[in-house]
């Protein structure tokens, strides 16, 4: 009889489904809230991605019986973050292009008067620059969520490896290998 071993996938994919879910959430309650987009307040999402990213590995941990090593613990953080990734990019375009593109405009209107403040860029540039993050926001924001979630993922799913990995002992049997029906 085979064991089937269990898959990094399951729980990746059901950890990133519920950390879209609450990033969606934080997201509306910032917008409604009427958080500055800019303000330290968008952490707290980076608070979530580490929390769910730490429950996937746990899981995944449970799920092959209480051990796991290194690289199984990175490969199933690894898959979070990129299914995390994917689904955040497709809802920032969503959001960004057809729900509420006012926010986009918040954002840039913000980017724009820091720019301003600084004074290190002529009026001219500032100008310049604004237009052509205005013509290709959503896809700075796509773009920039996708490969941000992976290059956290990579870091925090390191971390987390470290920290959640069991090696089974090398001459541990599992209690279904020796147990005999017949005795």
């Amino acid at each position: 009889m085979e064991v089937k071993k269990a898959s990094p996938s399951k729980p990746a994919i059901k950890w990133a489904l519920i950390g879209l879910i609450a990033s969606i959430v934080i997201t509306y309650a910032f917008q409604f809230l009427n958080v500055d987009p800019t303000s330290s307040a968008k952490y707290i999402n980076y608070l979530v991605f580490i929390g769910f990213l730490c429950l996937t590995q746990q899981e995944y941990r449970n799920d092959l019986g209480g051990y796991m090593t290194f690289g199984e613990g990175f490969l199933s953080g690894f898959l979070y973050s990129l299914f995390l990734g994917i689904l955040t990019a497709v809802f920032l375009y969503v959001y960004y292009a057809i729900l509420s593109p006012e926010m986009a405009e918040k954002i840039l209107s913000s980017t724009q008067a820091q720019l301003e403040a600084k004074g290190t860029l002529t009026p001219e540039q500032v100008e310049t620059a604004m237009s052509m993050t205005r013509k290709y926001f959503a896809i700075f924001a796509v773009a920039g969520a996708f490969f941000g979630s992976l290059v956290m993922g990579v870091v925090v799913a390191l971390i987390g490896a470290a920290i959640f990995k069991k090696e089974k002992p090398p001459f541990a049997t599992d209690v279904a290998d020796s147990y005999d029906p017949t005795v």
